[in-house]
């Protein structure tokens, strides 16, 4: 049951297309996901297609709807970060944000990950990605999503959206501001939303989304982009809080589509409302809206502001880190088991060392729950990797691999020992590489686990017994 001040409302913007919407309310939502290229691994879409239907998302590339049945998040690729399920809707802002390689990009309000993930594909492992979270358990979560999903580049902070301002003034390329909102446009997939919805309720949001907005625009440098979105219909959460800002800011307008998804140039994908409220501010009518009753998708709005002047060069990196001499145990670690140079700032805490990106700021003072990559925990006398260094690689960058069927990784992703005696492998340019049914040799030492050609975990063979390293906290 929908409250009926909320429908009210809905019926005065609807007006004539007010039925349909309210048709729509009663349907399933849609299911979909987002393929993660970061990943590498050949072929996603056909290896996904193998154990379920798709059907793409128009304004994605890597989007696709899956039937409920195929309940894709208890498949090992799920596990192994292959995609992120992400209601479709939610793949817009990132595609309007058009983050690049080598950008310095920050994601304010980005729990619980699905549009930070989104952004961190695009980045392609380059630049820095800085995703902030203000409510610490939703922050967990997010720096598990990013863990999961292979990402290297991104740095997981917890704070309010103005102690960032202060630390960072005209700081960063692009920022996204995801706010948090009333919600309206979820009720179909989150009844428990419409409960705590009221009037009152989308005042309090409106108030503290133009807050978010001020500490984002001091943020920002000259020529910089901020895509603004939420996932509610309320035109003082939208509409007037952007007009609202842009009479403030002058430096400021709402660009156009152009050629990225948008109204006239992908079916379903309307123009923002221009006759409530700041109904004469310039620009109103090239915001973003989609609607349940139009799209394949729940409610979604979004403005695309762009900051005038000249971009400014990015900012070069605060942290100094750890001389290579102090990581003489990674650094032989990686030469050993790894085909690939990871480049970036060696930062510890404690035992566990991290690398950072290189265009990263110093993190004194901040409250950081991810600095970078995990690689591992610098032990006494060796060097033990973590669970999301063997995301964030790939499998033609392990020197020694073990590969898994999805049932076989189920079985390891349980907490399962590994059978040795079906790990063999040959010398390729005198590296080990493992390959089934080849010589009876088995070297020891750390194994990269593979689904199916993308990395799950780690392995450690000694003794004729291959040791299950998967994290006991992450085991089903």
């Amino acid at each position: 049951m929908l409250p009926e001040q909320f429908l009210a409302r809905m019926k005065c913007i609807l007006g004539e297309e007010y039925q349909g919407f309210l048709d729509s309310s009663e349907k399933p939502p849609w299911q979909s996901l987002r393929i993660n290229r970061l990943k590498g691994g050949g072929e996603p879409e056909r290896k996904l297609k193998a154990f379920m239907d798709m059907e793409p998302v128009p304004w994605n590339g890597d989007g696709y709807y899956y039937k409920e049945e195929a309940r894709p998040g208890k498949h090992p690729f799920h596990e192994a970060g292959v995609y992120y399920i992400q209601e479709a809707s939610a793949m817009l802002p990132a595609v309007y944000l058009d983050a690049k390689p080598g950008e310095i990009v920050l994601d304010l309000c980005a729990a619980p990950g699905g549009k930070s993930t989104q952004i961190a594909a695009a980045m392609g492992g380059r630049g820095l990605l800085v995703c902030n979270e203000i409510h610490p358990g939703r922050a967990k979560i997010l720096s598990e999503n990013i863990e999961r999903m292979g990402i290297c580049n991104a740095v997981v902070t917890s704070h309010e959206p103005a102690v960032l301002a202060e630390r960072f003034p005209g700081y960063f390329d692009k920022i996204l501001v995801d706010a948090p909102c009333s919600g309206e446009g979820m009720f179909r997939k989150n009844g428990e939303a419409a409960f705590q919805w009221s009037p009152e309720n989308v005042t309090m949001c409106a108030k503290r989304q133009k807050s978010i907005l001020e500490s984002a625009a001091s943020m920002l440098k000259d020529g910089g982009r901020i895509v603004y979105s939420t996932c509610t219909f309320s035109t003082e959460e939208n509409e007037e809080n952007i007009g609202w800002f842009l009479e403030r800011h002058p430096e400021f307008s709402v660009e156009e589509p152009g050629e990225r998804p948008g109204p006239g140039n992908n079916p379903g994908i309307m123009p923002g409302l221009t006759v409530f409220g700041n109904a004469g501010v310039k620009g109103i009518e090239n915001t973003v809206r989609l609607w349940p009753h139009k799209v394949k998708g729940e409610g979604h709005f979004l403005a695309s502001l762009k900051k005038q002047g000249e971009g400014g060069l990015s900012c070069s990196g605060g942290e100094r880190g750890l001389p290579e001499k102090d990581c003489t145990l990674w650094l032989e670690f990686q030469k050993r088991y790894l085909r690939t140079d990871l480049h970036g700032i060696y930062i510890s805490f404690g035992s566990q060392l991290y690398l950072l990106p290189e265009e990263a700021p110093s993190l004194k003072g901040l409250k950081v729950l991810r600095p970078g990559l995990h690689l591992g925990t610098m032990k006494k006398d060796r060097f033990e990797p973590a669970h999301a260094l063997a995301l964030a690689i790939r499998a033609e960058d392990a020197v020694l691999r073990y590969d898994l069927s999805a049932a076989e990784a189920a079985k390891y992703i349980a907490g399962y020992a590994l059978p040795v005696s079906a790990l063999e492998h040959t010398q390729q340019s005198g590296r080990a590489m493992p390959a089934k049914n080849a010589s009876t040799q088995k070297e020891k030492g750390w194994y990269l686990i593979t689904v199916e050609g993308y990395s799950l975990g780690w392995g450690k063979h000694s003794g004729g017994i291959m040791k299950n390293h998967y994290p006991k906290g992450l085991r089903k």
